[in-house]
Formats: structure tokens, C-alpha cells, sequence
């Protein structure tokens, strides 16, 4: 009796292993990437001279070093170590792994150890009289447990939780992205202010000039006081600029620091060594179905929607009986010391097989639930499609219109300083009144802050180019 139990403990190990090689059969549907406006040979309506080969993409990894500006690159690498957001991305990767980890360990057998005492004391009725026994009972015994998954329920678990792991990834993918593209878009926007900050200041002084001028004619006699007063109004307006754009420049800074993880205001001022525009060489776009692949914003869409769609096969399974195998192996004795001797020993092995069969319902509104999610998401997966399609078209079609409007702008403001130049020689010779002058200050400075705020435009343009076309997708640029 004593080698027949260890035996018969082998043959329950052998079944369990068998049991565990056994795949059974998958309930649930499989998936398969829906259709989406992406899919389709023709290019985007506005490329122009963008290549669309989609081997060329590789090219606009790490885009912003296109622009050869180093404080912007130091920045970027700042904001990608420091950022809260990106950390809580980061964080929130490490939840969903760990999610994971948790279904696939349900898909193995569980074994435990078990150590206990028991002392109890019983009442009986014998012969007509009640009598009471004490008992001592000392136990170990090692338990295996093993749930055939027959139906695909842990399986389909453990998949939907490996795409909302991905979904995660791409996440944090889509907010590096995202805090690089935000980052350089501060850059330039505080490289912008500092340029109309810079020409506010040289219209204070040009207008100063043109004070001395007409002080100087009405001390002569030659102007009347109207004159004066104009001139003196015509500067203190252009002094009345400069503190506006002095706080839209702090509160540029202040947005900086925020996404480098600074204290506001505790950074130190940005040199002017931007650009007055990046290079606007062609960039591969590629085709409109490289960015189901490329943007990560899409993929955590189609990642959510693939996790969706094994929820409905873990929610069908839930229709079908579950089988669970379990085996003990131990010792049992009334003394501590018999629990370690061969005489005590026990073993069990039981079967179990559980099928609903009414639950009034509910398990079929569960997959009613599952499949409506699916089809949500679905939708949702659509719509980000359009849309992550109709930021490529925008910012394409922008770049081309604010090229044209640039070479306007330029044109503009070069008239304008000749005429600038012109009516102040004519005034000093009396023969342009002072109303001239002031005039075309007023649209020279107009047309070189328009020219300013254009380029920043076009900066900020070619940046949302490079994000709707995915932005970085290396590795190297991910938080660890």
C-alpha cells in the first residue's frame, strides 16, 4: 500500500501534464484589421513635391535635429528625462506588463504548500448518553491545481491583456511624440516673441528718431505743435507694445520650464540662435496607409480595438463548462512528530466540472456588451484614422499657402521701408506732411511683425508635419 499511492500520484502528474499540453478548442471570433479610409493606393491630395515613397520614412526619424539648432536638441532630451507626463506614461506601461503577467500566470497550474493544526472537540449521542471527544489533528500536504482551459477564456484573457500592454507602449509613444513636437513648438514660439520683442524696441527707437526730427523742425519754427503731439503719441504707443510682448515671453518661459519639470521662471533666458526658418526640403510622406503602422496614436486605437475583440471571446467561453483538475499529496496524524513518517500519508485527486446552465440571462449580455464595445471601438478607430489623415492634408496644404502668403509678406515690407525711408526725407525737406510719416511706420512695423509671426507660423507648420506623419518612432528616444 505504501508504493502504490506514489504511483498513483505519478499517473495524476502524467494526466495534468497531458492536460496542459492540450489546447482545446478557441470560442470567439478573429480578428482582423477593419477598413478605414487609409487603405488606399492614392496619395495624399496635397503631397506636392513630398516624396511618398514609404521606404523614404525611416528619414524623418530624430526630425528635429533637421532643424540644426543645439539648444532645441538639448531641450528635447531635458523634457524626454524629466516630463511628469511621460513618467506617468511610463508608469502606467509598467501597470498594464504587470496585468499581464497576472493572465498568463492564471494559464499555468497553481501549487501551494499547506501546513496546519486542527483541534477540535465533538459531541455525540451513544447508548443514551451524550459524550464529547477532543482531537488533535496535524496536516501537511502539497495541492496542485490546474484549470483546463478547454474554451480559450484564459487565453483570450491573457491576449487582450498583451494589446492593452501594447496600447500602453503606444502611448507613451504618442506622448513622446507629442512632448518633443510641444517642446520645439515653446522654442519657437519664444524665438518668435524675442524677434517682436527685438523689433518693438527698434520701432521705439526709430519713432524716437523721428521725435528728434520734428522737435527739431518745430523748434525752428518750420512745423506747428499738432506735430509734436502726434510724434509724441506716435512713441508712446509703440513703449505700450513692449510690456505685452515682455509677458507673453515670460509666460512662454513659464510653459518651457513646466514641460522640462522646472519651477517657473527658474530657467535661464533662451539664446537667439533659432533660425529665421527651418529647411523646408521635401520630407517622405509616404502613402496614407503608413500611418496605421507609424502613428502611434492610431495603433493604440487598433490595439484597443484588438483587445476588445478577445473580451467577446473571453465573454462566449463563459457559455461553456469549466474544467479544473486538483491533486493533493501529504501526511496526516494526531501527533506532530507521525506527520513525517510514511504510515501517515494521504492524497486526493479530484475533477471538477462546472457548466452554467441559467443565469437568467446574463452571460448572453455580457457578450451583447463585448460585441457592442467592439463595435465602438471600432467607430473610434475610424474616426482617429480621419483624423490622424486630415492633420497630414492640413499641415501639407499650410505649408503651401503660407509659403505664397511669406513671399507676400516680404514684398510688402520691403515697399514699405522704401516708402518709410522716402516720406522721411520728404519730411525733413517739407514737402510730406507728418501724417505720412506716421503712417507708413505704423504698416512698416505692422508688415515686419507680421513677418516675424509668419515664420513662426511655418516653423510651427513643418512641426506638425513631422507629428501627423508619426513623429519618432526610435527607441533611442524612449524614457527607461
Amino acid at each position: 500500500m505504501q508504493r502504490t499511492a506514489p504511483i498513483k500520484i505519478g499517473y495524476l502528474g502524467i494526466i495534468v501534464t497531458i492536460s496542459i499540453a492540450f489546447t482545446g478548442c478557441m470560442a470567439g471570433p478573429d480578428y482582423s484589421r477593419p477598413k478605414t479610409a487609409a487603405d488606399t493606393p492614392d496619395s495624399y491630395f496635397a503631397a506636392g513635391k513630398h516624396s511618398q515613397d514609404v521606404n523614404d520614412l525611416a528619414d524623418i526619424d530624430k526630425w528635429w535635429q533637421q532643424f540644426g539648432d543645439p539648444t532645441t536638441t538639448v531641450l528635447v532630451r531635458q523634457a524626454l528625462a524629466n516630463n511628469y507626463e511621460l513618467k506617468a506614461g511610463a508608469a502606467r506601461l509598467l501597470q498594464a506588463k504587470a496585468i499581464l503577467a497576472e493572465n498568463t500566470g492564471r494559464r499555468w497550474p497553481q501549487v501551494s504548500y499547506n501546513l496546519w493544526r486542527d483541534r477540535s472537540k465533538r459531541s455525540f449521542n451513544f447508548d443514551g448518553g451524550r459524550f464529547n471527544s477532543l482531537t488533535t489533528t496535524f496536516s501537511q500536504d502539497i495541492s496542485v491545481a490546474y484549470v483546463l482551459d478547454l474554451f480559450g477564456k484564459l487565453k483570450h484573457s491573457e491576449r487582450a491583456a498583451w494589446a492593452e500592454m501594447l496600447a500602453a507602449q503606444s502611448n507613451k509613444q504618442a506622448l513622446v511624440n507629442s512632448l518633443i513636437a510641444t517642446v520645439i513648438k515653446s522654442r519657437v514660439d519664444i524665438a518668435t516673441i524675442q524677434q517682436r520683442l527685438a523689433l518693438a524696441r527698434a520701432n521705439t527707437q526709430s519713432r524716437q528718431r523721428t521725435l528728434d526730427i520734428v522737435e527739431r523742425r518745430y523748434s525752428h519754427g518750420l512745423i506747428g505743435p499738432v506735430d509734436v503731439r502726434m510724434a509724441r503719441e506716435n512713441l508712446a504707443a509703440s513703449k505700450a507694445v513692449e510690456p505685452n510682448i515682455e509677458l507673453a515671453l515670460i509666460t512662454a518661459h513659464h510653459a518651457l520650464d513646466v514641460l522640462l519639470a522646472r519651477r517657473p521662471g527658474s530657467s535661464q533666458k533662451l539664446p537667439e540662435t533659432l533660425a529665421d526658418l527651418p529647411d523646408l526640403d521635401p520630407v517622405p510622406v509616404g502613402l496614407p496607409a503608413s500611418l496605421l503602422d507609424r502613428r502611434p496614436d492610431v495603433r493604440t486605437a487598433e490595439l484597443a480595438l484588438m483587445a476588445s475583440n478577445e473580451r467577446v471571446g473571453v465573454s462566449i467561453a463563459q457559455l461553456y463548462p469549466d474544467l479544473t483538475l486538483t491533486a493533493n499529496y501529504g501526511r496526516s496524524a494526531d501527533r506532530w512528530r507521525d506527520i513525517w513518517i510514511p504510515e501517515a500519508e494521504i492524497y486526493s485527486a479530484v475533477f471538477s466540472l462546472a457548466q452554467p446552465i441559467f443565469k437568467g440571462g446574463q452571460l448572453r449580455a455580457q457578450i451583447d456588451a463585448a460585441k457592442a464595445r467592439y463595435a465602438e471601438l471600432a467607430a473610434n478607430y475610424a474616426g482617429t484614422v480621419l483624423t490622424a489623415l486630415k492633420e497630414v492634408e492640413d499641415a501639407l496644404v499650410s505649408e503651401q499657402l503660407l509659403q505664397s502668403q511669406l513671399e507676400y509678406v516680404k514684398l510688402r515690407l520691403t515697399e514699405v521701408r522704401a516708402a518709410e525711408n522716402l516720406s522721411r526725407q520728404r519730411y525733413q525737406r517739407g514737402v510730406e506732411g507728418i501724417l505720412t510719416l506716421l503712417d507708413t511706420e505704423r504698416r512698416r512695423r505692422i508688415a515686419e511683425d507680421e513677418l516675424a509671426v509668419l515664420k513662426g507660423q511655418i516653423w510651427t507648420t513643418r512641426i506638425n508635419l513631422f507629428l501627423a506623419l508619426g513623429g519618432d518612432w526610435s527607441e533611442e528616444t524612449q524614457v527607461e
